[in-house]
């Protein structure tokens, strides 16, 4: 009916729950380099960032994008599907930038024996972003399409033709609360209302993008999106969900490509900068929480990169060069726990 995603990088919370793909973050990847089981993969970024000549800032920004790719592999380990690795959000409105960045990652999951199929690369729904996107989508890389609040990115990406989306269910709801002092149940969810819509014009006019729907704020919205590509749940609704299914309560498919088909959805016509930028423009919601999105995602990076910054100080040069001969394949999947990266 659909596939679950997990919402963590807790690789043993992934085990327990079976699930296709799994996604990271800065967020949960600064949450996980400070633990002790993870610290193999941290001394391993740094070394290969030393060990490539890398200086300053560049020597930071090599050692996060290897520290990524690291826990990347690790997943891969377990899930048979996809994991999503993110493009700095500061390069949010840089197509280019985006663009180089990405190739950059993939190389280094390349490089480690890892093929391009299996990594989705994580990229803001701007309209740059979008656009690299699609570039990206032509060279054969895999992107995921994150901060999506309005229907206008998601058809923009639908005609981008990028492999997936992850339209933010809960941070849709907390919005419309916060800015109605109401709450919304069920079918009444804004975030649910923007998911449906984006699905049923999707299956409506053909578009092959899979939609994944994103940080959810209860069981409830997963119920109403039962039917839906793929949703990414945090393992503590999982459990939720895991413990409704008993014989007093059956998921039921709500969202169904044969119920789009008979709908009458007028297809966007024109869907050009402009008429994007306005569109956007015209969605309060989307607008903030796009911009609030990128600046915690950009936020996430800094403390990240703060993290790296101190640890480099911590680990002397000549000790990581000898180490690197042994260390740097030693790739063991161990176990950590931390938490929820849509919130």
């Amino acid at each position: 009916m659909t596939t679950v995603v997990a919402d963590t990088g807790d690789f043993n919370q992934i085990k327990q729950f079976s699930p296709q793909d799994a996604t990271t973050n800065p967020t949960l990847i600064l949450a996980a380099a400070q633990k002790p089981e993870y610290e193999h993969l941290l001394h391993d970024a740094i070394s290969f960032a030393r060990n490539k000549g890398s200086q300053g800032d560049d020597l930071i920004k090599d050692v996060c994008d290897k520290l990524a790719v690291n826990f990347g592999m690790e997943i891969l380990k377990i899930v048979p599907g996809y994991v999503s690795t993110e493009v700095d959000a500061r390069l949010s409105f840089d197509r280019d930038g985006t663009i180089e960045r990405a190739r950059k990652i993939i190389k280094l999951y390349e490089d480690a024996g890892y093929g391009k199929d299996r990594i989705l690369i994580k990229i803001a729904s701007t309209w740059e972003g979008i656009k690299a996107a699609e570039a990206l989508e032509n060279e054969g890389i895999h992107c995921n399409l994150t901060l999506l609040f309005g229907f206008y990115q998601a058809v923009a990406c639908a005609e981008a033709n990028v492999t997936l989306i992850s339209p933010f269910v809960g941070r849709i709801l907390d919005w419309h609360k916060k800015n109605s002092g109401r709450d919304f149940i069920g079918h009444e969810d804004p975030g649910v209302q923007s998911v449906t819509r984006i699905y049923n014009y999707f299956k409506k006019h053909g578009h092959k993008t899979i939609i994944m729907g994103a940080s959810f704020r209860n069981t409830g919205e997963i119920i109403e999106l039962a039917g839906c590509d793929r949703l990414t749940i945090a393992p503590q609704l999982l459990k939720e969900l895991e413990e409704m299914d008993d014989s007093s309560f059956t998921l039921q498919k709500r969202l169904s490509t044969e119920d789009a088909a008979d709908m009458t959805i007028p297809k966007v016509e024109n869907l050009d900068e402009n008429k994007f930028r306005w569109e956007l423009n015209e969605d309060q919601m989307a607008t903030e929480k796009l911009s609030d999105g990128i600046r915690r995602f950009a936020a996430d990076l800094r403390s990240l990169e703060e993290f790296v910054t101190k640890k480099l100080t911590e680990y002397p040069e000549e000790q990581h060069h000898e180490k690197n001969e042994h260390g740097h394949q030693d790739h063991h999947a161990h176990h950590a726990n931390h938490g929820h990266h849509h919130k």
